[in-house]
């Protein structure tokens, strides 16, 4: 999906329809404040299905929830004033020095761990092996830069990279490896999937950044690359790579995908910050919901209530369970 900018204030629910979820007096203490709950939405569809599912549930609960389009770095900053309240799929693979700094110094707060199950790397159309024979390895890559060439890099190979915002950390990958390759990149999760898909349709060689959950492993055939694997601080202490005069000569670490929240919000929305300490979103929920927008066209907040709409048994004991 090309990202797309947006503001969308949804409407509060009656006091009554509290009733379905809190019985008795709890009910009238819920929602605790009218002004809004601001939810991050950024760039991929996973985590505009992740947020508009929560979104929904709350406003079912009776919140007033705003979505606020946020990129995935500047969001860390703006927690600190509650221009975001919550952000609900943060990859801790790839927080960057702006998270680390907020959760440090107190201006976000944690809300546990998403459940989601989620992988990042380098990938190929399966193909490319025939080009580039000794993939999936690594290594490799280091006689293969002028085949993965584009014209605006050649003779160095081109790694089409996450959108900026996203983090530049393959930058420094890549110089550790001593590849000859440039990292390029792209705009946002709707153009790494159209560089994918068309480079497949010609059978064109590609290496590219990408992740799973997503519904492009479901209708293609693409391997990742095996890097030098990861091990804990190996982005700072060259003795953990595979050359000790270097950093950063590993993979992406298989970190935990996380919920945050303004440090504000437990005082000011106690229900609520019960309710999304408790959310999950696996990987089972969401693949489907990214086929239904991104393959079948949906509208990803249409398919995020009808989802909510069809599994009352999944999140309601979360909402119990935060109104206890």
């Amino acid at each position: 999906m090309i990202r797309k900018n947006f503001k969308f204030l949804s409407r509060a629910l009656l006091a009554a329809s509290v009733m379905i979820f809190a019985p008795g007096s709890q009910a009238a203490n819920v929602p605790e404040s009218t002004d809004p709950i601001k939810l991050a939405v950024n760039e991929w569809t996973g985590q505009h299905v992740s947020t508009y599912v929560a979104g929904e549930i709350l406003a079912r609960m009776g919140y007033n929830v705003e979505y606020v389009t946020a990129g995935y770095y500047p969001q860390f900053i703006a927690m600190k004033d509650n221009n975001v309240t919550a952000s609900l799929e943060v990859w801790m693979s790839n927080a960057g020095e702006h998270f680390h700094k907020g959760m440090d110094e107190g201006s976000i707060i944690s809300l546990g761990d998403l459940n989601l199950k989620g992988t990042e790397g380098w990938y190929y159309p399966k193909y490319v092996e025939a080009m580039c024979p000794g993939l999936p390895d690594w290594s490799a890559l280091l006689t293969c830069a002028e085949v993965l060439a584009a014209p605006d890099t050649f003779p160095q190979g081109r790694l089409v990279d996450y959108p900026t915002d996203w983090g530049t950390t393959n930058v420094n990958r890549i110089n550790a490896l001593k590849l000859d390759f440039v990292s390029v990149p792209s705009g946002s999760e709707g153009a790494l999937v159209t560089i994918l898909q068309s480079a497949m349709a010609k059978k064109e060689p590609l290496l590219v950044q990408f992740w799973t959950p997503h519904w492009l492993h479901a209708v293609a055939e693409i391997d990742q690359v095996v890097l030098p694997p990861y091990e804990e601080g190996c982005e700072e202490d060259p003795s953990l790579s595979i050359d000790p005069n270097v950093a950063w000569d590993c993979a992406w670490s298989s970190k935990p995908i996380v919920k945050i929240a303004w440090p504000g919000m437990p005082d000011k929305w106690p229900v609520a910050y019960k309710f999304l300490q408790n959310y999950e979103m696996t990987n089972d929920h969401q693949i489907p919901m990214l086929k239904a927008v991104d393959v079948d066209g949906g509208d990803a907040q249409a398919v995020s209530k009808a989802w909510v709409d069809a599994n009352e048994a999944v999140w309601k004991p979360w909402v119990d369970a935060a109104m206890n």
